[in-house]
């Protein structure tokens, strides 16, 4: 009988990343939305680890990078217990220099833990692109009410040819002096070369007379 052949690093990475299954167990109740965290991909790695004889194995150190920003280094590494060969990956969060309710200690843990979840997602090729994770409180503020743009008055209907010619003659017939009368024939035949409202041939000369009888009123 042949001897049992052995996986290297890479094909017992290859396994475990084609088997792992790290459901989103945990809710964020701001966004709505449940998502993954460290403890969740531990827990659905190690039975993986022992079937291909690998230990997996996370560390920490923090780097000064900037003029004044601490990060958290996070290293995840994959170790084959036969052959002493390694995979490692690296992720990095940021600190913040003051987070709400929570100890210095307190922040550098959950920036450690945020570290090494996405070591880890780089090691075993979880996507998590679409969480934000639970220290994503999102704006708890009342949500805004988007501006609405501002209604614009209706148009008024432009009036007819006829109508206007209606108007000319509503106003001829509330000009009783004889001078006023002498005085919008005359404004009549100046504008549209004819004495008589009837005849107005357009709407843009019909509306030049309109505006000249309204001075006489």
């Amino acid at each position: 009988m042949g001897g049992i052949i052995k996986m290297n690093i890479n094909e017992k990475l290859m396994n475990i990343q084609e088997q792992l299954k790290a459901p989103k167990s945990q809710r964020n109740t701001f966004g709505k939305y449940n998502y993954r965290s460290q403890e969740d991909i531990l827990e659905a790695v190690k039975p993986l680890l022992a079937s291909v004889k690998a230990i997996l194995t996370l560390s920490d150190t923090i780097e000064h990078i900037g003029d004044s920003r601490f990060y958290v280094k996070a290293t995840a590494t994959l170790t084959d217990t036969e052959k002493d060969e390694k995979i490692e990956v690296t992720a990095y969060a940021r600190e913040d220099e003051t987070q709400k309710g929570m100890a210095s200690a307190q922040v550098t843990g959950s920036v450690s833990s945020y570290a090494r979840k996405y070591a880890l997602n780089g090691l075993f090729c979880i996507d998590d692109t679409k969480d934000s994770d639970a220290t994503n409180g999102h704006d708890k503020s009342t949500p805004k009410k988007p501006i609405e743009p501002a209604k614009q008055a209706p148009q008024p209907k432009a009036k007819t040819l006829e109508e206007l010619k209606e108007e000319v003659i509503g106003v001829c017939k509330t000009l009783t002096d004889d001078d006023k009368k002498e005085v919008t024939l005359a404004a009549i035949k100046e504008i549209s070369g004819s004495q008589n409202p009837l005849n107005l041939k357009d709407i843009k000369t019909t509306k030049k007379v309109l505006e000249a009888l309204n001075k006489l009123k």
